[in-house]
């Protein structure tokens, strides 16, 4: 069951009103599904981007905890062989 959706005041100022109504129309859209559409990819944008920047963290506190590495020479060499569509094995960690 879908949450109910419940109305939400935002200020804008009168520039960026007359940017979305007019975006809105030559969308044949209305401002308000204009705006909320806005507001659903800057969250799902923003929620990808902390969720790799969680990664990252974790990354690098098992890298801080165990040392394993690939160097950048194995990285690029593994990379290309698969740009070139060979379905090669990753390059072995080093500790």
């Amino acid at each position: 069951m879908a949450a109910a959706a419940r109305p939400v005041a935002i200020k804008i100022d009168e520039d960026t009103k007359a940017r979305v109504k007019r975006l809105a129309e030559a969308r044949q859209r209305t401002p308000h599904w204009l705006m909320r559409e806005a507001i659903t990819q800057y969250l799902e944008r923003e929620e990808k981007r902390e969720a790799f920047r969680q990664d990252t963290l974790r990354a690098w506190e098992a890298y801080r905890n165990t040392g394993a590495h690939v160097r950048a020479d194995e990285a690029d060499a593994w990379l290309a062989q698969l740009e070139q569509g060979n379905d090669v094995e990753p390059p072995a960690c080093h500790a």
